[in-house]
């Protein structure tokens, strides 16, 4: 993911455009390496401009890396480093993205620390998951953009 903006550039006019994670539109940029292609979210494209964005990677973090998870309001490591400032910049930078393209909802990868929407890992590392909001999409949210779940693709095609 490359560019002034990290997303694709071939930009479709005649489409709404939805911020998305990267990985669920088959980007191999989350912290194992790996993505997590959802051919439902992809089929989006259909009727939305889709604009890839990995909030982590866009903050600086390579990839793979080790997996975070939020704890007291920071993003730690497995092995304890914290890369909050790395989860913030992502986040600002994923923000900058939305706005430049005018996009007006996210969908974002579930429970994870940068993306998670509403239900996000505990933070503890043992698969437990609490209430919470992912630092990108917290930041997203809270500027105005609606943040979703993939699996809550379902509200965006009822009331978009």
């Amino acid at each position: 993911m490359t560019g002034d903006s990290g997303v694709c550039m071939n930009r479709q006019k005649d489409k709404p455009a939805v911020l998305v994670s990267a990985c669920l539109l088959g980007f191999p940029c989350r912290y194992d390496g790996k993505s997590k292609l959802n051919e439902e979210v992809a089929a989006m494209s259909e009727k939305y401009e889709l604009v890839p964005v990995c909030p982590e990677c866009l903050g600086g973090l390579p990839t793979p890396r080790s997996p975070s998870e939020l704890k007291d309001g920071r993003a730690i490591t497995s092995d304890g480093e914290d890369r909050t400032e790395q989860f913030v910049n992502g986040a600002n930078e994923t923000l900058k993205i939305a706005l430049k393209r005018g996009c007006l909802v996210a969908v974002m990868k579930e429970r994870s620390p940068s993306c998670g929407s509403g239900i996000i890992h505990n933070g503890r590392f043992d698969g437990g998951l609490t209430e919470g909001w992912g630092v990108a999409a917290a930041l997203l949210r809270s500027s105005g953009i609606w943040v979703i779940g993939e699996s809550s693709i379902s509200k965006l095609k009822k009331d978009h």
